[in-house]
């Protein structure tokens, strides 16, 4: 009998959301990971439209190798095209470069405390870790360093360099000019670009270099459908400016609360303290997934709704305050659209709405605003058709949020009503939390799709609406419509008792 490869250790997923959902009785749309390093939102490229040439074609190879993806990313940054080599995820070019460069030799990484990954790419090479860079074979230097956030010095060794340079956007740094020196650069499209699921990374390095990684790795290893999610992304202008603000501020707000997160170059902090476990397991309970290191607590920094909502845990974990009223995310994806929902009733009025519909996002957002509604909408539609399916997809995505938040409607006070003037135009609006979904709305003049976009939410959030508006200006009747239902909407859900407002016993 042949004998068995020796076993080695394998990298280790973090739990899934549904396992940790389930641990703490939540649904899993009710969790946030903060473990994960990744953006809250994917691009705006990632919508089926920019997959639906590849689809098309996904019954043939890609004969050219990505040509103008390898273009594209050449160009990005300013060098030729034989110096790119694609790898699934930049961890295949991990392990490319430990089987290539160390096979049955020896890996360094700077600094100590890394990216895990590079031991267990040692350990698929038979090689040795070894603790002096000077000495090894191959030496892979984070920059930034996961997991502390660091940005450390490049330095001087007699083998094989290779810089990762997954967070190098954050950090607003590059070690791109130093390729013809013989080093190897790493990126991926996982962090910045915030593709971590269609897994594309790449490797630049001098002509020579490129080709002997090339030939070690899988032909194709990389999907025609990622390839040309990474291609549309790349030719998006890239602006991480708000995430660095956003990892600033939080930094700052995580002081308040006795957290003293080191200097960052990424989009996650990293917090010394004696006893991380507890956090992650204090904070599992409201939804909020992070990860712990030997003697450290690894935050990833989101947007600012998602990042109060993890301060807003801490500061109740702290005080022993047991966790209520956890919103939830809510998808919706079709052939049109792409769409994330995050909504919280009650909530401050914090409204931030953003499909590429201008005026109906204004809409919404009155409608939240006068609501008390947390409410985030981030997305895209075919802008190709006109505004009609990302409006009507928008409204229906928000009515099946306004009815999973929502629940059995136990203690709300079910009925509401409002009059709202804006200008030369009135409107009037009556809600009933009835579970049935009736629509009689009378916009005029209409500006076009006002009706439609609140029968399409009623058809969703599962209530009765009566909505009559008048006025000259479209504009005008259309805003003065959604600010009413927003406050009708507002005084429905104020709560009242326990029970639910039906004779029947529900709604």
């Amino acid at each position: 009998m042949r004998q068995l490869p020796p076993p080695l250790d394998a990298y280790q997923w973090p739990p899934s959301t549904d396992e940790l959902a389930r641990r703490v009785g939540l649904d899993p749309a009710q969790m946030i990971r903060f473990d994960g390093n990744v953006p809250a939102m994917p691009p705006v490229t990632a919508r089926p439209a920019t997959i639906a040439r590849a689809l098309a074609d996904v019954n043939e190879y890609d004969r050219g190798r990505y040509f103008e993806l390898r273009l594209a990313i050449a160009n990005y940054h300013g060098v030729d095209i034989n110096q790119v080599v694609l790898g699934a995820g930049s961890d295949e070019l991990i392990v490319t470069c430990a089987r290539l460069f160390a096979s049955n030799g020896s890996v360094a990484t700077v600094p100590a405390n890394s990216y895990s990954m590079y031991r267990f790419a040692a350990g698929m090479a038979g090689a040795t870790v070894v603790d002096e860079p000077e000495s090894a074979d191959l030496v892979f230097v984070c920059r930034p360093n996961n997991p502390t956030g660091e940005l450390p010095d490049i330095p001087s060794v007699s083998g094989q360099l290779v810089i990762d340079e997954a967070y190098a956007d954050y950090a607003g740094v590059s070690a791109v000019d130093m390729i013809d020196e013989g080093i190897i650069i790493l990126r991926t499209f996982s962090k910045a670009f915030g593709l971590a699921g269609a897994r594309v990374g790449y490797a630049l390095t001098t002509p020579e270099l490129a080709l002997a990684l090339a030939a070690r790795v899988p032909p194709l290893s990389v999907s025609s459908l990622s390839a040309a999610l990474a291609l549309a992304a790349l030719n998006s202008p890239l602006d991480i400016s708000e995430q660095v603000a956003e990892r600033d501020r939080l930094a700052l707000e995580l002081e308040k609360y006795g957290l003293q997160p080191l200097r960052s170059w990424t989009n996650f902090l990293y917090i010394p303290m004696e006893s991380p476990e507890t956090y992650v397991d204090g904070l599992l309970p409201y939804g909020v997934v992070t990860r712990a290191y030997p003697g450290a607590l690894r935050i990833s920094v989101r947007d600012q709704l998602d990042d109060d909502r993890l301060l807003a845990a801490i500061r109740d974990f702290q005080a022993g305050t047991p966790p209520t009223n956890i919103p939830t995310l809510f998808r919706r994806a079709t052939a049109e659209t792409s769409l994330a929902i995050r909504l919280r009733i009650p909530g401050q009025s914090r409204v931030f709405i953003s499909t590429g519909q201008g005026f109906y996002d204004h809409m919404i957002q009155q409608m939240a605003f006068h609501g008390g509604f947390d409410l985030r909408i981030e997305g895209v539609g075919d802008f190709e058709t006109g505004d009609h399916h990302t409006v009507e997809d928008t409204m229906r995505a928000l009515g099946d949020a306004f009815a999973t938040t929502l629940g059995d409607r136990k203690g709300l006070a079910r009925y509401g009503e409002a009059r709202v003037p804006m200008d030369e135009a009135i409107a009037h609006a009556v809600v009933d939390l009835s579970g049935r979904p009736m629509a009689t709305i009378s916009i005029d003049p209409d500006p076009g799709m006002a009706t439609h976009a609140l029968e399409s939410f009623v058809q969703q959030a599962k209530i009765t609406l009566h909505v009559t508006a008048t006025g000259s200006n479209a504009h005008h009747v259309a805003e003065a419509s959604f600010k009413a239902v927003g406050r009708a909407l507002a005084e429905a859900l104020r709560r009242e008792s326990g029970v639910i407002k039906s004779t029947k016993g529900s709604l």
